[in-house]
């Protein structure tokens, strides 16, 4: 699946105002043959894993007030939920986030906006709806993909997201709205 192909199928979930935008994306997906979720799964995982970086989880440690490694999942399934305009945004420059149109005085709205559990899986969900079988999404996708060697990462450069003085030089922004107000 290319690029814009996915982004597509976010923004066509993204403007199904009436449910949550997991449950969207689901139904979204669920109209696309077995092969095309399977596609925009891999793709979801490779946009998900292109902001598997320092930078940005240090902005969602300042918005959730705290990130662990599942939390850290759910903030850039979040991200994608932002759509491709400002997924781009931020994967070019985390401090981005303190512009959203969401920050009205406070992070509250987007930082719900940015829980997006379930986001990480739509495709499964609605492979599995068009199917007919639970957990079919997995052995499609095993069988579709070769084994991936463990390779780590490069995250760029770590730091400690509890040294205040750190997080003002690195995102100024959105630490004067998370670290400043308390």
């Amino acid at each position: 699946m290319g690029i814009d192909e996915f982004w597509a199928i976010i923004e066509a979930a993204r403007t199904a105002a009436d449910e949550p935008f997991a449950e969207a994306l689901t139904d979204v997906l669920a109209g696309l043959p077995p092969e095309r979720i399977l596609a925009f799964d891999e793709c979801f995982d490779a946009v998900h894993a292109s902001v598997y970086r320092w930078d940005v989880w240090a902005a969602g440690y300042l918005v959730h007030g705290g990130c662990s490694d599942d939390g850290f999942m759910d903030f850039r399934a979040g991200l994608i939920s932002l759509g491709r305009e400002w997924f781009e945004r931020v994967a070019a420059d985390p401090d981005a986030l303190a512009g959203h149109p969401l920050v009205d005085g406070s992070l509250d709205d987007l930082e719900e906006a940015l829980l997006q559990e379930d986001a990480n899986y739509a495709a499964q969900q609605a492979y599995d709806r068009v199917t007919g079988v639970d957990g079919s999404c997995y052995e499609a996708q095993a069988a579709a993909r070769p084994a991936a060697e463990d390779v780590e990462p490069d995250m760029g450069e770590a730091w400690d997201f509890e040294d205040d003085e750190e997080m003002h030089r690195r995102l100024p922004r959105l630490a004067a709205l998370c670290l400043d107000g308390e």
